[in-house]
């Protein structure tokens, strides 16, 4: 119990650090004069260091309510994330609602249909319209967007999901206060997917009412059983902890789940989708999985070296190494600065005997190579054993038993 009371705290503070250190510099409060509230309302926006530095990146965008509660936890993850390559950048805009209790009055719906009331309607036309229109038009987004409440601002969320065509692409419901009708109606939506994918993250508690456990337990039994290969879905139960608690506990968690496709090839993802595919299933996987996170988040990622070497034993052992060339081509195709490509290329004209061909693709990827890189001189020792296979010169090596 005190190793993990230890490791809580332990993460705790790194985000707490991580949070600190950076949020001065980052963090901008704006009063946004709303025309469907008649108000203004106050936000907290996040912007990551590198939009200044990056003018062709995007970035995809996260709201989150409550935001006196919400966003500092939320920022702490994501930076951390972040800084892991486990999560892209993200803006993060903050909603601040609890300074006169206006979380009531944004997120009311009517008992009689469950379905918002005429302030619940100004508050989602403000988001959906007002705050949607304003950072599409003054900061470079991606397509991907991500909503979070807590308890009555988590069922709130869930306005955007019914609809006709959902405005965000990922939810994150903590310990969520359902309207009496929304379990049935999130059924209804969920089966009705069909476009991109939609992830879908809800927690629940032992410390929540028997009342709130019980709707929440329903819901997760009606979206649990969904089979709709674009509705993403995680629930937890936490056990021991509190309500407040389980906040710093849900956030991290629904991080590692929407963007566990951003994130490099884990040994979970590799056994699961990749390791029975065919050579060519295997090239198309990673060439897509990397197309779609360039397009969801914006993230030109370079293909990450582990990632390439996660399939190679595909390539390589498989099909006696036919789809080297392929595999080459495409490395080469999406980032040509790469000279792992022409490795690959050189080395299937190397297996085939053609050795001219071979030692060309050698060359051009050790030329890419930049002055004093320290991976040169493994690379020229391809060239060199090329040239001497060509003179015959070459003595394969043994190995000693």
């Amino acid at each position: 119990m005190k190793i993990i009371t230890l490791q809580k705290i332990t993460l705790a503070l790194i985000v707490s650090l991580v949070t600190n250190t950076l949020f001065s510099q980052n963090i901008k409060l704006k009063k946004f004069n709303s025309e469907e509230l008649k108000t203004e309302r106050l936000l907290k926006i996040y912007i990551p260091p590198s939009y200044q530095v990056d003018s062709t990146k995007n970035y995809p965008l996260t709201i989150v309510l409550d935001a006196e509660y919400l966003f500092d936890v939320y920022v702490g993850n994501a930076i951390l994330f972040a800084k892991k390559d486990k999560a892209p950048e993200q803006i993060i805009v903050g909603i601040n609602q609890n300074q006169y209790n206006e979380r009531y009055q944004d997120c009311s719906y009517s008992k009689q249909n469950s379905l918002p009331t005429e302030e619940g309607e100004a508050f989602y036309r403000f988001i959906r319209g007002e705050l949607f229109n304003y950072f599409e038009e003054n900061y470079r987004l991606s397509p991907f967007k991500t909503i979070v409440g807590n308890t009555l601002t988590a069922n709130f969320v869930n306005y955007f999901l019914i609809e006709d065509f959902p405005g965000f692409n990922a939810y994150i419901n903590i310990n969520p206060y359902y309207a009496l009708d929304m379990p049935l109606m999130l059924e209804q939506k969920v089966v009705t997917l069909n476009d991109e994918n939609i992830y879908y993250y809800l927690s629940n508690g032992k410390y929540n009412s028997e009342k709130r456990q019980k709707t929440i337990k329903a819901t997760n039994l009606l979206l649990g059983k969904i089979e709709n290969p674009v509705f993403k879905y995680k629930y937890e139960y936490f056990k021991n902890t509190t309500k407040t608690a389980s906040i710093g506990q849900a956030i991290p968690s629904a991080l590692a789940f929407i963007f566990e496709m951003y994130s490099a090839i884990s040994k979970e993802e590799f056994e699961k989708n990749i390791k029975h595919l065919s050579p060519p299933d295997a090239i198309a996987y990673l060439e897509n999985k990397y197309v779609e996170i360039e397009y969801l988040f914006g993230s030109n990622l370079k293909i990450r070296e582990r990632d390439i070497f996660a399939i190679e034993s595909i390539i390589l052992d498989k099909e006696n190494g036919d789809y080297l060339k392929d595999f080459g081509e495409m490395i080469n195709k999406l980032y040509s600065e790469s000279p792992i490509g022409d490795y690959y290329i050189g080395r299937y004209y190397e297996t085939g005997g053609k050795l001219k061909k071979a030692l060309k693709y050698y060359k051009s990827g050790y030329m890419k190579l930049a002055e004093g890189d320290p991976n040169a001189d493994g690379y020229y020792e391809n060239i060199e054993r090329v040239l001497q296979k060509r003179d015959g010169t070459y003595i394969e090596p043994t190995t000693e038993n």
